[in-house]
């Protein structure tokens, strides 16, 4: 309580008296002891031995005494649950941290997909099939029977219709299963947890459980009933052991062509792929499917916002979504479904964020099913966040039309809920073409202590048909070799400024005979710039030891669009990436008309 009264009297004190008793009527519902006492200046020895006599601390001449109201504040950033209005009776569901995070398992709040805001619009995956190509999944598993597409699911590893995960005592094959309830474990149902896109169908593609991987199980399994599953779901791909060096064979690469040009009608199959997890020795660039121009590369965030220890970093790399947390809390793995008909919280890894990436984009197609692969990635791109990531090696930058991206997460953590809404009105790119920019042949040699600088300048095809002005994809295709390949470093530079790494070091890769043949390292940092002017590749030996190699090809290949790709899209948030970008796309759009009509005016003079 503050202050209290003099003027010398009882009758004074027994009005204070009245008053602090009346503090404990409820204000507005909240109780409150407390009172605001205005005071009269001087008399303060006499009221303050009046108020010592009983029982006051102190007191003054009183003017006013006022009753405080009681009213409430919130810290920012804390979320429950109760207060998200998602009501869900599965016992996992409050354990979902990557779902929606208010702090469980050491998570830091708000860290989430978002996907309490898509699910409050009314998308939850309705009328979406999602294949997980696996190790098979437990589709009679009570979290997962009633969504799962038995006719669009198949056995390549046994070539059957029933991809069932063959047994072990380990449990070795309860990876796929696991995926499949991130995506689409069914809710309110009292049963392990909840799907991204619990309303969606899963499809299980079994082709990992055999001795060997052959292009024809591949092919097979990329292009399944390409009319009826619209996104697959890949966790696999090279070993992640830091010295492979290897992607999609012939089979399977027109498999994904073929997919991308003619699945789902014409719209494009959706290819979502696990980064990699061979963490600060690997580097995804060196994975051919991870950096292929025809997938949706998803890296991992853990709970708190940092970088998982076995994720990989790469130029390649769109987007994230999240995994497990890096302290040993036994609830900060990703809760999902298991083998048997059992739950788990302990799914992790770059394995976890690629189904968590399936369902966002499920929900975003529920929301518009024309959206085409090409649509899928510019909304990965436009709504991502930055939110609370973290990399505490690469630093977070902005590319030439100041989209900002990171090295290891892409351009941010997705975001469900923003992906629908922008999802809704969203118009579908224009076509896409593709430029040969230019081509080095010659043999350059490299030392250690130095760096090999080549330099190739573009007008990207301008004036033909196959013009690029706006880019999404941008491919060095590299033929290189040294004495010791993993301490080749690789860089490239937009004409706009922005700085690719195409090639980290990899400390386990001691190859001197093979090197890169015709390698496409991929970048997705240079998105929506001007190809035009000079691009820089710079290569490099990093290591302790003195090497030397040789580049014998540097071949630069630009892709996206002739036109503006967002000047028709409807913008709501004028603070967002698409407002930003259509700004940037309507300047130069007027730059260069007035540039084009000053040419006329002079070519007439």
């Amino acid at each position: 309580m503050i202050g209290s009264l003099t003027y010398g009297t009882a009758v004074v004190l027994i009005l204070l008296k009245a008053l602090f008793l009346a503090t404990h009527a409820t204000v507005d519902g909240i109780f409150t002891n407390h009172l605001l006492v205005q005071l009269h200046e001087g008399a303060h020895d006499e009221a303050h031995q009046l108020a010592t006599e009983h029982g006051f601390h102190s007191a003054r001449k009183v003017k006013k005494v006022l009753d405080q109201e009681g009213f409430g504040r919130q810290k920012r950033g804390y979320r429950s649950i109760d207060e998200i209005y998602i009501k869900m009776t599965d016992p996992l569901f409050s354990k979902q941290w990557y779902l929606i995070n208010t702090g469980q398992a050491d998570g830091t709040p708000g860290l989430d997909l978002n996907v309490a805001e898509a699910w409050g619009l009314g998308y939850t995956g309705r009328g979406i099939t999602i294949a997980i190509m696996d190790d098979g999944i437990d589709y009679l598993h009570p979290d997962l029977a009633s969504n799962y597409n038995a006719e669009a699911s198949f056995d390549f590893s046994s070539n059957d219709p029933y991809p069932y995960p063959r047994y072990t005592n380990d449990w070795f094959n309860s990876h796929g299963t696991r995926c499949a309830g991130e995506v689409s474990a069914a809710a309110n149902n009292n049963i392990c947890g909840v799907g991204v896109a619990y309303n969606s169908k899963v499809a299980g593609i079994r082709m990992l459980d055999q001795p060997f991987m052959t292009d024809i199980i591949e092919a097979s399994s990329i292009s399944h009933m390409p009319q009826v599953i619209d996104i697959y779901s890949a966790s696999w791909g090279p070993t992640d052991d830091g010295k492979t060096v290897d992607g999609p064979r012939e089979l399977t690469l027109q498999a994904m062509a073929d997919g991308v040009n003619k699945g789902r009608g014409g719209k494009g199959s959706i290819y979502v792929w696990a980064s990699g997890d061979g963490g600060s020795y690997d580097d995804c660039n060196c994975d051919g499917y991870a950096s292929s121009m025809w997938t949706i590369s998803i890296n991992s965030a853990i709970n708190d916002g940092r970088t998982a220890l076995y994720d990989e970093s790469c130029s390649s790399t769109l987007a994230s979504t999240f995994s497990n947390g890096r302290k040993r809390n036994p609830e900060a793995g990703v809760a999902t479904t298991d083998l048997y008909g059992n739950c788990t919280l302990r799914h992790s890894g770059t394995s976890a964020a690629a189904p968590e990436a399936a369902g966002v984009f499920a929900l975003a197609l529920e929301a518009n099913p024309n959206l085409t692969w090409r649509d899928m990635q510019h909304l990965s791109v436009l709504t991502s966040k930055r939110n609370q990531l973290h990399d505490e090696v690469h630093q977070w930058r902005r590319n030439g039309v100041g989209l900002e991206f990171n090295h290891l997460f892409g351009y941010g953590v997705l975001d469900a809920g923003g992906m629908v809404k922008m999802a809704k009105e969203w118009k579908t790119v224009p076509e896409r073409f593709h430029c040969v920019a230019g081509s080095l042949q010659d043999v350059h040699k490299i030392q250690s202590g130095g760096k090999l600088i080549l330099t190739i300048s573009t007008d990207s095809c301008q004036g033909k048909d196959n013009f690029v002005r706006y880019l999404e994809h941008v491919q060095a295709v590299v033929t290189v070799n040294g004495s010791r390949r993993g301490d080749l470093n690789i860089n490239m530079t937009s004409p706009m400024g922005t700085k690719s790494i195409l090639l980290s070091c990899r400390p386990r890769d001691d190859d001197a005979k093979v090197g890169f043949d015709k390698w496409p390292f991929m970048t997705t940092h240079t998105w929506g710039e001007d190809p035009r002017g000079t691009w820089v590749l710079e290569v490099g030996f990093q290591g302790d030891e003195p090497q030397r190699g040789a580049l014998k090809e540097w071949t630069l290949m630009l892709h996206g669009t002739q036109s503006a790709p967002y000047i028709d899209q409807i913008v709501r948030d004028y603070q967002s990436k698409l407002a930003m970008s259509k700004k940037e796309e309507l300047e130069e759009e007027l730059d260069e008309a007035v540039e084009r009509s000053l040419k006329s005016l002079l070519s007439k003079n």
